[in-house]
């Protein structure tokens, strides 16, 4: 008989290592957090995603007592970043701070990600809401949506609309319109919200949906007119637009949105916590100002209620996309 020590079955290490996660896991979230935390923002410096990210940053400095940093990784519409933070290990310690672009639409405008934004992620909260607004020039003449879809049903091609690219929100809401009135309008895409709305107001293109906060200038100086909020609710920065629902155009919804997320396999616990954080956050009067400066007002959710979005715009997004069959530029 050997006097070698037999080695345990391949089952019996698969349990022992699930035992040991499982124990490990209440650990890891009972320490959490010891060390500095890093929310990737994906996209370049100095837009509202950076702003928002730095914003809760810092209330997560103050909240957790260690620093929590900010991180660009722009590139490939926000996928870059997310896809990052997607194969990130699951400690709660690296988070992003993502839109619709990279969790809804890009899944529909790219061949390939680097990420599946249905299984690769653990929600935590939203934390910032801007809905679109419908912006005409003011040389169209036109007050309401009503009017606006009348001269476009009458005049096919006539009517030209601005994006800040190819499967944006700005884009995929107008789709939105026109596919429900059947209307034939031109798009003009442009490389990001800034250029699209000094084309609009310039008079290179008659309308486009754009953030609230980014024409209210230009709106203010009778340079363009704003007929409708693209939102499910009116804007508290513009209570006396109505939405697109009220103005008889049910299926139009276009809002700019930001929430945090973890890797998938996050530990529950860290998620609460997280969660806690951020939610106490947006109830902040600073917050609030510092979010009107882009247009957007703090919200929060649960991660059931933000996982639930996220797979409902998914769905809703991808269906339009492909209908269209619109691609990333």
């Amino acid at each position: 008989m050997s006097s070698f020590p037999r080695r345990p079955s391949s089952r019996v290490l698969l349990v022992a290592c699930g035992i040991a996660a499982c124990a490990t896991a209440p650990a890891l979230a009972q320490s959490f957090p010891s060390r500095g935390i890093t929310v990737v923002s994906p996209f370049a410096p100095g837009g509202p995603s950076d702003l928002i990210a730095r914003t809760m940053a810092a209330k997560l400095t103050e909240a957790l007592a260690v620093p929590v940093v900010v991180e660009n990784r722009g590139g490939a519409g926000a996928t870059l970043g997310t896809g990052y933070v997607a194969r990130a290990a699951p400690d709660g310690y690296t988070l992003l701070v993502a839109g619709q672009s990279s969790l809804a639409f890009a899944p529909h405008l790219y061949a390939k990600l680097p990420y599946d934004s249905l299984r690769d992620f653990a929600p935590i909260t939203n934390v910032a809401l801007a809905p679109y607004v419908l912006t005409v020039n003011t040389r169209v003449p036109v007050k309401t949506v009503a009017e606006l879809v009348k001269i476009a049903r009458s005049k096919p091609q006539a009517l030209t609309f601005a994006t800040s690219g190819a499967g944006s929100v700005s884009h995929l809401t107008m789709e939105m319109l026109a596919s429900s009135t059947g209307v034939d309008l031109v798009h003009v895409p442009y490389k990001g919200m800034i250029p699209a709305i000094s084309a609009m107001a310039s008079g290179e293109v008659d309308m486009m949906f754009a953030d609230l906060g980014l024409v209210d200038a230009l709106v203010q100086a009778g340079r363009l007119r704003t007929i409708a909020v693209a939102g499910r609710a009116r804007s508290s920065s513009a209570p006396s637009l109505p939405t697109m629902t009220e103005a008889g155009f049910n299926n139009v919804v276009g809002e700019g949105r930001f929430g945090f997320l973890a890797p998938a396999g996050t530990p529950r616990e860290i998620v609460t916590r997280l969660h806690a954080v951020l939610a106490a956050a947006t109830k902040g009067a600073d917050v609030r100002e510092r979010f009107a400066k882009f247009g957007y007002e703090p919200t929060t959710d649960t991660p059931e209620q933000f996982a639930a979005l996220i797979k409902s715009e998914h769905e809703q997004f991808g269906k339009l996309i492909r209908q269209l069959k619109i691609k990333a530029d």
